[in-house]
Protein backbone atom coordinates (compact mmCIF):
# COMPACT_ATOMS: atom_id res chain seq x y z
CA UNK A 1 0.00 0.00 0.00
CA UNK A 2 2.59 2.12 0.70
CA UNK A 3 4.41 2.17 -2.77
CA UNK A 4 1.17 2.02 -4.70
CA UNK A 5 0.81 5.40 -2.66
CA UNK A 6 4.33 6.54 -3.60
CA UNK A 7 3.58 6.02 -6.93
CA UNK A 8 0.28 7.99 -6.77
CA UNK A 9 2.35 10.96 -4.94
CA UNK A 10 4.61 11.01 -8.13
CA UNK A 11 1.92 10.96 -10.39
CA UNK A 12 0.03 14.21 -8.53
CA UNK A 13 3.57 15.67 -8.30
CA UNK A 14 4.50 15.70 -12.02
CA UNK A 15 1.06 16.67 -12.66
CA UNK A 16 1.57 19.67 -10.88
CA UNK A 17 4.83 20.50 -12.33
CA UNK A 18 3.45 20.13 -16.06
CA UNK A 19 0.07 22.07 -15.10
CA UNK A 20 2.67 25.07 -13.59
CA UNK A 21 4.64 24.67 -17.01
CA UNK A 22 1.45 25.35 -19.04
CA UNK A 23 0.65 28.12 -16.72
CA UNK A 24 3.06 30.02 -18.05
CA UNK A 25 1.17 30.88 -21.50
CA UNK A 26 -2.23 32.44 -21.85
CA UNK A 27 -2.75 29.13 -24.95
CA UNK A 28 -2.07 26.47 -22.46
CA UNK A 29 -3.08 28.13 -19.30
CA UNK A 30 -6.53 26.35 -18.95
CA UNK A 31 -5.47 23.03 -20.02
CA UNK A 32 -2.23 23.82 -17.01
CA UNK A 33 -5.12 24.50 -14.54
CA UNK A 34 -6.95 20.55 -15.36
CA UNK A 35 -4.04 19.53 -14.40
CA UNK A 36 -3.07 21.10 -11.24
CA UNK A 37 -6.99 20.19 -10.44
CA UNK A 38 -6.46 16.85 -11.44
CA UNK A 39 -3.14 16.36 -9.37
CA UNK A 40 -4.56 17.85 -6.36
CA UNK A 41 -7.69 15.27 -6.51
CA UNK A 42 -5.21 12.42 -6.70
CA UNK A 43 -3.29 13.92 -3.59
CA UNK A 44 -6.31 14.33 -1.51
CA UNK A 45 -8.35 11.22 -2.28
CA UNK A 46 -4.79 9.15 -1.52
CA UNK A 47 -4.37 11.00 1.34
CA UNK A 48 -7.23 10.40 3.00
CA UNK A 49 -7.08 6.40 2.06
CA UNK A 50 -3.72 5.86 2.94
CA UNK A 51 -4.48 7.48 6.48
CA UNK A 52 -7.61 5.23 6.82
CA UNK A 53 -9.16 8.13 8.91
CA UNK A 54 -12.13 6.79 11.18
CA UNK A 55 -14.58 9.33 10.94
CA UNK A 56 -15.08 11.04 7.40
CA UNK A 57 -18.34 13.24 8.67
CA UNK A 58 -16.39 16.81 9.43
CA UNK A 59 -14.39 15.97 5.81
CA UNK A 60 -17.01 15.29 4.47
CA UNK A 61 -19.08 18.08 5.62
CA UNK A 62 -16.11 20.29 4.57
CA UNK A 63 -16.32 19.13 0.91
CA UNK A 64 -19.58 20.03 0.72
CA UNK A 65 -20.04 23.45 2.07
CA UNK A 66 -16.36 24.22 0.57
CA UNK A 67 -17.83 22.68 -2.67
CA UNK A 68 -20.62 25.21 -2.51
CA UNK A 69 -19.28 28.10 -1.30
CA UNK A 70 -16.32 27.51 -4.65
CA UNK A 71 -19.39 26.90 -6.80
CA UNK A 72 -21.17 29.98 -5.67
CA UNK A 73 -18.15 32.66 -5.69
CA UNK A 74 -16.84 31.13 -9.52
CA UNK A 75 -20.52 32.21 -10.92
CA UNK A 76 -21.52 35.37 -8.89
CA UNK A 77 -18.02 37.38 -8.71
CA UNK A 78 -17.40 39.59 -11.10
CA UNK A 79 -13.42 39.66 -13.43
CA UNK A 80 -13.78 43.00 -11.53
CA UNK A 81 -13.89 41.48 -8.14
CA UNK A 82 -11.57 38.69 -9.26
CA UNK A 83 -8.09 40.15 -7.13
CA UNK A 84 -10.20 40.61 -4.38
CA UNK A 85 -10.99 36.47 -4.51
CA UNK A 86 -7.40 35.86 -5.39
CA UNK A 87 -6.84 37.55 -2.23
CA UNK A 88 -9.01 36.14 0.12
CA UNK A 89 -8.08 32.65 -1.05
CA UNK A 90 -4.66 33.27 -0.21
CA UNK A 91 -5.55 34.03 3.30
CA UNK A 92 -7.67 30.54 3.46
CA UNK A 93 -4.28 28.63 2.32
CA UNK A 94 -2.11 31.11 4.70
CA UNK A 95 -4.44 30.62 7.71
CA UNK A 96 -5.76 26.70 7.18
CA UNK A 97 -1.67 25.68 7.41
CA UNK A 98 -0.94 28.20 10.58
CA UNK A 99 -4.13 25.75 11.86
CA UNK A 100 -2.98 22.70 11.12
CA UNK A 101 0.58 23.46 12.51
CA UNK A 102 -1.19 24.59 15.71
CA UNK A 103 -3.27 21.71 16.03
CA UNK A 104 0.07 19.94 15.79
CA UNK A 105 1.63 21.48 18.59
CA UNK A 106 -1.86 21.11 20.95
CA UNK A 107 -1.13 17.18 20.73
CA UNK A 108 2.29 17.04 21.15
CA UNK A 109 2.89 20.44 23.14
CA UNK A 110 6.38 18.99 24.81
CA UNK A 111 7.92 17.52 22.00
CA UNK A 112 11.46 17.73 22.12
CA UNK A 113 12.32 17.28 18.37
CA UNK A 114 13.18 21.11 17.69
CA UNK A 115 13.08 20.70 13.77
CA UNK A 116 9.40 19.77 14.36
CA UNK A 117 8.77 22.42 16.79
CA UNK A 118 11.05 24.85 14.06
CA UNK A 119 8.94 24.07 11.15
CA UNK A 120 5.70 24.04 13.18
CA UNK A 121 6.84 27.39 14.17
CA UNK A 122 7.65 28.62 10.92
CA UNK A 123 4.55 27.34 9.07
CA UNK A 124 1.98 29.08 12.24
CA UNK A 125 4.11 32.44 11.88
CA UNK A 126 4.33 32.65 8.03
CA UNK A 127 0.26 30.92 7.68
CA UNK A 128 -0.74 34.00 9.94
CA UNK A 129 0.93 36.61 8.31
CA UNK A 130 -0.31 35.36 4.79
CA UNK A 131 -4.07 35.25 6.53
CA UNK A 132 -4.08 38.12 7.84
CA UNK A 133 -1.95 40.32 4.98
CA UNK A 134 -4.26 38.40 2.63
CA UNK A 135 -7.47 39.92 4.61
CA UNK A 136 -6.02 43.36 4.22
CA UNK A 137 -5.19 43.17 0.60
CA UNK A 138 -8.60 41.67 -0.13
CA UNK A 139 -10.16 44.92 1.92
CA UNK A 140 -8.37 47.53 0.10
CA UNK A 141 -9.35 46.06 -2.84
CA UNK A 142 -12.87 46.03 -2.01
CA UNK A 143 -12.95 49.16 -0.97
CA UNK A 144 -13.47 48.72 2.92
CA UNK A 145 -10.56 49.80 3.67
CA UNK A 146 -8.34 52.91 2.00
CA UNK A 147 -6.32 52.04 -1.35
CA UNK A 148 -4.16 54.58 -0.44
CA UNK A 149 -1.22 53.60 1.81
CA UNK A 150 -2.00 53.82 5.59
CA UNK A 151 0.96 54.75 7.43
CA UNK A 152 2.13 56.02 11.35
CA UNK A 153 5.13 57.49 12.64
CA UNK A 154 7.59 54.34 13.73
CA UNK A 155 5.83 51.76 11.76
CA UNK A 156 9.17 49.96 9.90
CA UNK A 157 10.91 50.02 13.75
CA UNK A 158 7.37 48.61 15.01
CA UNK A 159 7.52 45.91 12.64
CA UNK A 160 10.87 45.07 13.00
CA UNK A 161 10.51 45.11 17.03
CA UNK A 162 7.49 42.86 16.28
CA UNK A 163 9.70 40.40 14.25
CA UNK A 164 12.67 40.62 16.45
CA UNK A 165 10.26 39.29 19.76
CA UNK A 166 8.99 36.58 17.33
CA UNK A 167 12.22 35.17 16.95
CA UNK A 168 13.12 35.55 20.25
CA UNK A 169 9.78 33.84 21.72
CA UNK A 170 10.62 31.12 18.19
CA UNK A 171 13.85 30.57 19.92
CA UNK A 172 12.73 30.39 23.59
CA UNK A 173 10.23 27.40 22.42
CA UNK A 174 13.03 25.09 20.60
CA UNK A 175 15.30 25.69 23.58
CA UNK A 176 12.92 24.47 26.59
CA UNK A 177 9.65 23.38 26.80
CA UNK A 178 7.51 26.98 27.20
CA UNK A 179 3.54 27.14 28.16
CA UNK A 180 1.12 27.29 25.74
CA UNK A 181 0.55 31.24 25.87
CA UNK A 182 4.28 31.05 24.16
CA UNK A 183 2.65 29.81 21.34
CA UNK A 184 -0.24 31.87 21.49
CA UNK A 185 1.75 35.10 21.41
CA UNK A 186 3.39 33.99 18.24
CA UNK A 187 0.29 32.96 16.67
CA UNK A 188 -1.07 36.65 17.58
CA UNK A 189 1.82 38.46 16.91
CA UNK A 190 2.45 37.03 13.58
CA UNK A 191 -1.34 38.25 12.76
CA UNK A 192 -0.54 41.91 13.66
CA UNK A 193 3.13 41.80 11.73
CA UNK A 194 0.53 40.61 8.61
CA UNK A 195 -1.63 43.53 9.52
CA UNK A 196 1.38 46.09 9.70
CA UNK A 197 3.03 44.99 6.56
CA UNK A 198 0.22 45.15 4.37
CA UNK A 199 -1.82 48.51 5.05
CA UNK A 200 1.27 50.70 3.81
CA UNK A 201 1.21 49.41 0.51
CA UNK A 202 -0.85 51.62 -2.16
CA UNK A 203 -3.56 50.24 -4.44
CA UNK A 204 -0.74 50.10 -7.59
CA UNK A 205 1.14 47.97 -6.15
CA UNK A 206 -1.57 45.33 -5.17
CA UNK A 207 -0.83 42.88 -8.18
CA UNK A 208 3.07 42.41 -6.61
CA UNK A 209 1.34 41.81 -2.83
CA UNK A 210 -1.01 39.51 -4.18
CA UNK A 211 1.57 37.42 -5.94
CA UNK A 212 4.17 37.87 -3.04
CA UNK A 213 0.61 36.84 -0.48
CA UNK A 214 0.37 33.26 -2.50
CA UNK A 215 4.23 32.89 -2.32
CA UNK A 216 3.68 32.82 1.50
CA UNK A 217 0.64 30.73 1.16
CA UNK A 218 2.75 27.70 -0.60
CA UNK A 219 5.83 28.35 1.72
CA UNK A 220 3.53 27.96 5.17
CA UNK A 221 1.98 25.24 3.12
CA UNK A 222 5.61 23.25 2.45
CA UNK A 223 6.88 24.03 6.19
CA UNK A 224 3.22 22.07 7.68
CA UNK A 225 4.04 19.62 5.20
CA UNK A 226 7.22 18.82 7.20
CA UNK A 227 5.42 18.85 10.18
CA UNK A 228 2.86 16.22 8.90
CA UNK A 229 5.69 14.97 6.78
CA UNK A 230 3.49 14.65 3.91
CA UNK A 231 6.03 14.67 1.24
CA UNK A 232 3.31 15.84 -1.35
CA UNK A 233 2.70 18.77 0.87
CA UNK A 234 6.26 19.85 0.82
CA UNK A 235 6.21 19.30 -3.23
CA UNK A 236 3.15 21.31 -3.88
CA UNK A 237 3.90 24.10 -1.30
CA UNK A 238 7.24 24.51 -2.69
CA UNK A 239 6.05 24.59 -6.24
CA UNK A 240 3.50 27.46 -5.18
CA UNK A 241 6.12 29.46 -2.66
CA UNK A 242 8.87 29.25 -5.93
CA UNK A 243 6.26 30.27 -8.53
CA UNK A 244 4.71 33.14 -6.59
CA UNK A 245 8.34 34.47 -5.63
CA UNK A 246 9.46 34.43 -9.39
CA UNK A 247 6.23 36.23 -10.96
CA UNK A 248 6.90 38.64 -7.54
CA UNK A 249 10.20 39.34 -8.89
CA UNK A 250 8.84 39.91 -12.63
CA UNK A 251 6.18 42.32 -11.49
CA UNK A 252 9.02 44.33 -9.78
CA UNK A 253 11.29 44.71 -12.63
CA UNK A 254 8.02 45.66 -14.87
CA UNK A 255 7.94 48.47 -12.09
CA UNK A 256 11.71 49.11 -12.26
CA UNK A 257 11.36 48.78 -8.20
CA UNK A 258 12.51 46.61 -6.30
CA UNK A 259 10.23 44.65 -3.40
CA UNK A 260 11.73 46.65 -0.23
CA UNK A 261 10.14 49.44 -2.21
CA UNK A 262 7.04 47.94 -3.22
CA UNK A 263 6.68 46.97 0.95
CA UNK A 264 8.02 49.69 2.85
CA UNK A 265 7.83 52.95 0.40
CA UNK A 266 4.38 54.01 1.05
CA UNK A 267 3.63 54.55 -2.77
CA UNK A 268 0.23 55.22 -4.44
CA UNK A 269 -3.16 57.14 -3.69
CA UNK A 270 -6.85 56.01 -4.18
CA UNK A 271 -6.54 57.07 -7.68
CA UNK A 272 -8.94 59.74 -7.73
CA UNK A 273 -8.69 63.19 -8.71
CA UNK A 274 -8.05 64.49 -5.39
CA UNK A 275 -4.87 62.87 -5.39
CA UNK A 276 -3.44 65.23 -8.11
CA UNK A 277 -4.19 68.10 -10.29
CA UNK A 278 -5.94 66.23 -13.08
CA UNK A 279 -8.92 67.70 -12.74
CA UNK A 280 -7.91 71.90 -13.17
CA UNK A 281 -6.95 71.08 -16.14
CA UNK A 282 -8.74 71.64 -19.50
CA UNK A 283 -9.03 69.42 -22.70
CA UNK A 284 -11.03 68.69 -25.77
CA UNK A 285 -13.43 65.74 -25.55
CA UNK A 286 -14.24 64.01 -28.56
CA UNK A 287 -17.50 62.24 -28.92
CA UNK A 288 -17.70 58.36 -29.98
CA UNK A 289 -18.37 58.94 -33.46
CA UNK A 290 -15.06 61.07 -34.00
CA UNK A 291 -12.81 58.09 -32.22
CA UNK A 292 -14.82 55.74 -34.94
CA UNK A 293 -13.96 57.92 -38.16
CA UNK A 294 -10.10 57.25 -37.10
CA UNK A 295 -9.87 54.15 -36.58
CA UNK A 296 -12.00 53.27 -39.58
CA UNK A 297 -9.06 55.73 -41.24
CA UNK A 298 -6.39 53.50 -39.47
CA UNK A 299 -4.79 50.69 -41.26
CA UNK A 300 -3.73 49.13 -37.45
CA UNK A 301 -4.47 49.19 -34.11
CA UNK A 302 -2.88 48.64 -31.11
CA UNK A 303 -5.32 48.26 -27.99
CA UNK A 304 -4.06 48.75 -24.59
CA UNK A 305 -6.71 47.73 -21.48
CA UNK A 306 -6.58 48.47 -17.94
CA UNK A 307 -8.49 48.11 -14.88
CA UNK A 308 -11.31 50.84 -16.24
CA UNK A 309 -12.05 48.08 -19.13
CA UNK A 310 -12.23 45.29 -16.24
CA UNK A 311 -14.73 47.96 -13.90
CA UNK A 312 -16.89 48.45 -17.04
CA UNK A 313 -17.15 44.77 -17.81
CA UNK A 314 -16.10 46.31 -21.41
CA UNK A 315 -14.03 43.18 -22.39
CA UNK A 316 -17.11 41.69 -24.81
CA UNK A 317 -17.64 44.83 -26.88
CA UNK A 318 -14.21 45.72 -27.11
CA UNK A 319 -13.87 42.20 -28.78
CA UNK A 320 -16.65 43.15 -30.99
CA UNK A 321 -15.36 46.40 -31.97
CA UNK A 322 -12.39 44.65 -32.83
CA UNK A 323 -13.94 41.83 -35.34
CA UNK A 324 -15.37 45.12 -37.07
CA UNK A 325 -12.52 46.45 -37.58
CA UNK A 326 -10.20 43.33 -38.69
CA UNK A 327 -13.86 42.85 -41.11
CA UNK A 328 -12.86 45.93 -43.06
CA UNK A 329 -9.26 44.91 -43.22
CA UNK A 330 -7.60 46.59 -40.12
CA UNK A 331 -5.12 44.99 -38.10
CA UNK A 332 -5.94 44.97 -33.69
CA UNK A 333 -3.68 43.56 -31.37
CA UNK A 334 -3.44 44.34 -27.58
CA UNK A 335 -0.17 45.33 -25.85
CA UNK A 336 -0.62 43.80 -22.23
CA UNK A 337 1.81 45.43 -19.39
CA UNK A 338 2.73 43.24 -16.70
CA UNK A 339 0.71 45.05 -13.76
CA UNK A 340 -2.05 46.37 -15.68
CA UNK A 341 -4.85 45.55 -13.47
CA UNK A 342 -4.97 44.30 -9.98
CA UNK A 343 -3.56 40.98 -10.21
CA UNK A 344 -1.12 39.18 -11.74
CA UNK A 345 -2.64 38.31 -15.30
CA UNK A 346 -5.74 40.81 -14.65
CA UNK A 347 -5.98 41.68 -18.59
CA UNK A 348 -5.33 38.14 -20.09
CA UNK A 349 -7.71 36.52 -17.86
CA UNK A 350 -10.35 39.53 -18.39
CA UNK A 351 -9.53 39.36 -22.56
CA UNK A 352 -9.77 35.48 -22.68
CA UNK A 353 -13.15 35.55 -21.48
CA UNK A 354 -14.31 37.38 -24.24
CA UNK A 355 -12.82 34.98 -26.35
CA UNK A 356 -9.80 37.10 -27.35
CA UNK A 357 -7.68 34.79 -29.72
CA UNK A 358 -4.22 34.03 -27.56
CA UNK A 359 -2.39 35.65 -31.28
CA UNK A 360 -3.72 38.39 -30.40
CA UNK A 361 -2.38 39.41 -27.01
CA UNK A 362 1.85 40.53 -26.75
CA UNK A 363 3.98 41.06 -23.84
CA UNK A 364 4.80 45.01 -23.42
CA UNK A 365 8.82 44.06 -24.12
CA UNK A 366 7.61 42.29 -27.76
CA UNK A 367 4.86 44.97 -28.97
CA UNK A 368 6.71 48.19 -27.86
CA UNK A 369 8.70 49.21 -30.52
CA UNK A 370 5.77 48.47 -33.14
CA UNK A 371 4.19 51.63 -31.08
CA UNK A 372 5.63 53.91 -33.55
CA UNK A 373 4.39 52.37 -36.44
CA UNK A 374 0.99 52.34 -35.14
CA UNK A 375 -1.81 54.52 -36.87
CA UNK A 376 -3.65 54.53 -33.90
CA UNK A 377 -3.21 53.22 -30.06
CA UNK A 378 -6.72 52.88 -28.58
CA UNK A 379 -6.35 52.89 -24.67
CA UNK A 380 -9.08 51.61 -22.62
CA UNK A 381 -9.28 52.40 -18.76
CA UNK A 382 -5.25 52.56 -18.38
CA UNK A 383 -3.48 55.35 -16.42
CA UNK A 384 -0.09 54.70 -14.76
CA UNK A 385 1.29 52.13 -17.18
CA UNK A 386 1.02 54.71 -19.95
CA UNK A 387 2.47 57.79 -18.28
CA UNK A 388 5.34 59.31 -20.04
CA UNK A 389 6.36 60.65 -16.32
CA UNK A 390 8.21 57.23 -15.97
CA UNK A 391 10.85 58.33 -18.12
CA UNK A 392 11.03 62.02 -17.30
CA UNK A 393 9.60 63.19 -14.07
CA UNK A 394 12.70 62.22 -11.66
CA UNK A 395 10.62 63.44 -8.41
CA UNK A 396 7.66 61.01 -9.64
CA UNK A 397 6.68 57.46 -8.01
CA UNK A 398 6.25 56.00 -11.04
CA UNK A 399 10.06 57.28 -12.23
CA UNK A 400 11.78 54.15 -14.20
CA UNK A 401 9.01 52.21 -14.24
CA UNK A 402 8.79 50.56 -18.08
CA UNK A 403 5.65 52.01 -19.90
CA UNK A 404 3.68 50.96 -23.34
CA UNK A 405 4.94 53.50 -25.72
CA UNK A 406 1.49 54.34 -26.74
CA UNK A 407 2.51 58.35 -27.08
CA UNK A 408 4.62 57.03 -29.90
CA UNK A 409 1.53 56.09 -31.82
CA UNK A 410 0.75 58.41 -34.38
CA UNK A 411 -2.84 59.16 -32.75
CA UNK A 412 -3.88 58.27 -29.07
CA UNK A 413 -7.29 57.72 -28.42
CA UNK A 414 -8.07 57.59 -24.63
CA UNK A 415 -11.29 56.02 -23.28
CA UNK A 416 -11.61 57.58 -19.73
CA UNK A 417 -14.11 58.55 -16.83
CA UNK A 418 -12.35 62.04 -16.18
CA UNK A 419 -8.67 63.07 -16.23
CA UNK A 420 -8.14 62.03 -12.52
CA UNK A 421 -4.91 60.52 -12.20
CA UNK A 422 -4.11 56.79 -11.42
CA UNK A 423 -2.54 54.58 -8.52
CA UNK A 424 0.17 56.14 -8.43
CA UNK A 425 -1.23 59.87 -7.69
CA UNK A 426 0.78 60.78 -10.90
CA UNK A 427 -1.20 63.26 -13.21
CA UNK A 428 -0.79 62.16 -17.30
CA UNK A 429 0.73 64.33 -19.72
CA UNK A 430 -0.26 62.29 -22.41
CA UNK A 431 -3.91 63.16 -22.10
CA UNK A 432 -2.83 66.73 -23.20
CA UNK A 433 -0.71 65.77 -25.94
CA UNK A 434 -2.15 67.41 -29.04
CA UNK A 435 -2.26 64.03 -31.03
CA UNK A 436 -4.41 62.68 -28.35
CA UNK A 437 -8.71 62.49 -28.55
CA UNK A 438 -10.44 61.89 -25.41
CA UNK A 439 -13.16 60.04 -24.94
CA UNK A 440 -14.75 60.84 -22.02
CA UNK A 441 -17.49 58.48 -20.14
CA UNK A 442 -18.00 55.02 -19.30
CA UNK A 443 -15.82 52.16 -21.32
CA UNK A 444 -18.61 50.29 -21.92
CA UNK A 445 -21.03 53.05 -23.07
CA UNK A 446 -18.34 54.50 -25.41
CA UNK A 447 -17.14 51.16 -27.20
CA UNK A 448 -21.07 50.38 -27.51
CA UNK A 449 -21.09 53.52 -29.42
CA UNK A 450 -18.22 53.29 -31.23
CA UNK A 451 -19.57 49.87 -32.19
CA UNK A 452 -22.71 51.32 -33.60
CA UNK A 453 -20.68 54.15 -35.46
CA UNK A 454 -18.68 51.14 -37.07
CA UNK A 455 -21.76 48.98 -38.29
CA UNK A 456 -22.91 52.41 -39.98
Amino acid sequence: MVLLTDIFYLIAASLFILGLKKLSSPKTARVGNLLAMLAMLIAVVVTLLDKQIVDFSFIIAGVIIGAFIGTIAAKKVEMTAMPQMVALFNSLGGGASALVAFAQYMRHPQSTDAFILGTIIVSILIGTVTFTGSVVAFAKLQGIMRGAPIVFKGQKWVNVLIFAVLIALAVMIIVRPSPMAVMLAILCLSGILGVSTVIPIGGADMPVVISLLNSLSGLAAASTGFVLSSNMLIIAGSLVGASGIILTNIMCRAMNRPLTNVLFGAVGSDGGAAAGTGEKRQVTGYSAEDAAVMLESAQNVIVVPGYGLAVAQAQHVLHEMALLLEENGITVRYAIHPVAGRMPGHMNVLLAEANVSYDQLFEMEVINDDFQHTDVALVVGANDVINPAARTKKESALYGMPILNVDQAKTVIIIKRSLSVGFAGEDNELFYDSKTMMVFGDAKKMLTELVHYLKG
